[in-house]
């Protein structure tokens, strides 16, 4: 079951904060001279503002319009980073975090390009054929989170190409010019936030 209602679930209230603002606030807190890229649906932003004025939010950030995929949304954000340096991209649904997890993905992009934040999968794993399904070996997967990050200059040459259906994430985009993607220790407190019950847990992690 997913996240129902009239309210994004980027706008619904974790321990009475919109999830997004403490997204952002993460970041923050790990570099308050970063630039912050925020993408957000065209519809959706007036109301994000009401939201910033409501909770008195000052973090300095740059918007850019959501796109009809995840990709044509990256891309929209792409278009107001530098050329340099390195960037991030990461779920606004993921609050939690950790900072040593986001030292982790810059620090190894810095050196080798790509970086995405990876946990283990604990439980068994069935793979389906047809009406047939076989278990497999779980330690041969991995799940993966956000921040998804790049060398600047190589995720807007990704992000140039012909869009895919088969991108389902920033790393799926990279690996499609060739480049291997360095896989680091994610952080199990890192959901993302897109079911009730998710929420249920934010708000439990949001008080530890």
């Amino acid at each position: 079951m997913r996240m129902g209602g009239e309210i994004p679930k980027q706008f619904l209230p974790v321990n009475g904060k919109p999830v997004l603002m403490l997204t952002l606030e993460t970041f923050h807190r790990f570099d308050p001279g970063m630039k912050i890229i925020l993408v957000l649906p065209r519809e959706q932003q007036a109301y994000w503002k009401e939201l910033c004025e409501k909770h008195h939010f000052e973090i300095s950030y740059l918007l850019a319009d959501g796109g009809d995929t995840r990709f044509h949304s990256v891309k929209n954000g792409l278009s107001l980073a530098d050329d340099d340096g390195v960037i991030g991209i990461h779920d606004g649904v993921r609050p939690f975090v950790s900072q040593e997890v986001i030292a982790c993905c810059f620090d190894t992009a810095c050196t080798k390009e790509a970086a995405i934040p990876v946990i283990d999968v604990v439980e068994t794993v069935r793979k389906l054929n047809g009406e047939d399904s076989e278990t497999v070996d779980r330690n041969n997967y991995k799940l993966v989170q956000t921040p998804q990050v790049f060398a600047t200059s190589l995720l807007k040459r990704a992000y140039d190409q012909e869009y895919s259906s088969r991108f389902t994430d920033d790393a799926s985009v990279v690996e499609a010019m060739g480049i291997k993607v360095m896989l680091v220790p994610g952080n199990r407190e890192n959901i993302k936030i897109t079911t009730p019950f998710d929420l249920i847990i934010a708000n439990a992690l949001a008080n530890v």
